[in-house]
């Protein structure tokens, strides 16, 4: 028993000491250092090259076709499937662009120079047609857009031949889009990957940056048909059992880019009134195994509620506060079980802590 209470005494302080190198704690936010970012970026540096294991999402129609990933996916075959692969190479981009000289800038360049190649992505852009063509529809076209918008805006001249050679594939998931959100008679609200306010965020973010206009004018619309007129969203509800987003909180923080502020406040006091009261509280996911690939969504999960509320407190004209005190509380859950030794949790989680990190100043 006393050998126990030692290991955990132990664990306890490395991870505390951890916490003080990775990153700075300034009120109710917390800031990225760049020990943190060269942390964080080994993750998906080890797996981006790495083909298994690999879980894909692609229809195969007869046996003659079944290839390895990178067969189909030059660009994006590692990191265990697809999406987290595409959002991996964001993640690096978006470190570079805050931090260019981590210890890591030479080997990131690299390896998102081999993968991003044009005749990787001309490959990749071959998928998506057919029976293929709503693979990853809308999470990793959300995210493929995510890491056009960050190319776009890397001022260094490997950002501009990295965003010219991905430009081919972002046109056609963002025509997507335009193609296939007016076929839609109902809004998806769950709280895993086809979560159709997390796919419309991303996306409308990426539409504002690139001037595409077309784009942002069918997600405005879609946003308004189906979010509207909503109220009483039931967050009490949350979270299912496997959740990585939070329905409600991603509703509200697609909301806060389609609205005016005053309109916004109006409609998120009958959408979430709950987060204009003082007492207002939500508890952090908690995981039980961290081998489960379903179970540490949770991590995920408030990771991605932090970057909602920290979004969502600064539209709502009172109880800020409150509301960031809770987004930090959601970050100090899952930040030390970002790199928790498991491949089910470490394939990914590292892109939504760099996102919920610095999101907070977005």
């Amino acid at each position: 028993m006393r050998n126990t209470l030692l290991l955990i005494v132990a664990f306890s302080c490395n991870a505390a000491k951890s916490q003080s190198i990775h990153y700075q704690f300034t009120g109710d936010h917390i800031e990225l250092t760049e020990a943190g970012a060269s942390h964080l970026a080994q993750l998906p540096l080890q797996c981006m090259q790495q083909a298994y294991p690999y879980k894909t999402g692609i229809v195969f129609t007869d046996s003659t076709l079944i290839l390895p990933p990178s067969n189909y996916h030059p660009a994006f075959y590692g990191c265990f499937d697809w999406h987290s692969s595409v959002h991996g190479h964001w993640m690096l981009v978006r470190l570079l662009k805050l931090f260019p000289d981590i210890p890591e800038a030479a080997e990131i360049k690299a390896k998102l120079s081999q993968n991003l190649s044009e005749a990787n992505i001309a490959t990749e852009m071959r998928l998506f047609q057919g029976l293929n063509q709503s693979f990853e529809r809308t999470y990793g076209w959300a995210w493929l857009l995510q890491l056009q918008a960050e190319l776009l805006s890397w001022e260094d001249p490997i950002g501009h031949t990295l965003s010219k050679n991905v430009w081919p594939l972002a046109t056609i998931l963002a025509q997507s889009y335009i193609n296939y959100l007016p076929k839609m008679n109902y809004a998806i609200r769950v709280g895993e990957h086809s979560n159709l306010a997390f796919g419309l965020r991303l996306a409308y973010d990426y539409a504002v940056l690139a001037g595409d206009t077309a784009l942002r004018s069918v997600i405005q619309h879609t946003a308004l048909r189906f979010y509207a007129k909503d109220t009483d969203c039931p967050l009490a509800w949350e979270p299912g059992g496997a959740d990585f987003l939070s329905p409600c909180l991603e509703e509200a923080d697609l909301m806060r880019r389609i609205l005016p502020p005053p309109a916004y406040r109006k409609w998120l006091k009958k959408f979430l009134p709950q987060l204009f009261k003082k007492s207002f509280s939500l508890e952090p996911g908690t995981v039980t195994d961290r081998t489960d690939g379903k179970l540490v969504h949770l991590d995920g999960l408030n990771l991605s509620r932090a970057w909602c509320l920290y979004g969502i407190a600064r539209y709502t004209g009172v109880n800020q506060a409150r509301l960031t005190a809770i987004a930090k509380e959601h970050l100090q859950a899952a930040l030390p079980h970002v790199a928790s030794g498991d491949y089910m949790g470490e394939h990914w989680l590292a892109s939504f802590a760099v996102y919920a990190l610095t999101a907070q100043n977005d």
